[in-house]
């Protein structure tokens, strides 16, 4: 099962010089994909227990599109082992105008991590 979100990253989350995006913004989004995913797996949010693996790729700017995708890779009693991918699929241009950007023909893998998540017994219900 996967599911993937697409959001546009605004001057709010920029937290850098250069409207530079803090890579906690990811591991937000990646939360966001995680509860999906168990929702739609178990009926339940769940809880996000650890990240084994975190590794930020590129730089994400206020502007840009980020489309995050998540995966349940394997499931034991009431853990879910997941990974995540998160692309920068629309950059901005200011080097062109203040309002440029473009699609990008490659999205741009940003960051990549894996975690696992537990959905106790008693509130799964699929």
């Amino acid at each position: 099962m996967k599911v993937t979100i697409r959001l546009r990253m605004s001057m709010h989350d920029a937290h850098y010089g250069g409207n530079l995006v803090d890579g906690a913004k990811m591991l937000q989004l990646f939360g966001d994909v995680a509860t999906e995913l168990l929702i739609r797996h178990d009926g339940d949010e769940g809880l996000f227990r650890a990240y084994d693996n975190v590794e930020f790729l590129a730089p994400v700017y206020a502007g840009d599109y980020i489309e995050c995708e998540g995966e349940i890779t394997s499931c034991g009693n009431s853990s879910r082992k997941m990974t995540f991918v998160a692309k920068k699929v629309i950059a901005l241009r200011p080097d062109v105008n203040d309002s440029a950007a473009d699609v990008l023909e490659e999205p741009v893998i940003v960051c990549k991590a894996s975690g696992t998540c537990v959905v106790p017994k008693d509130k799964q219900r699929k």
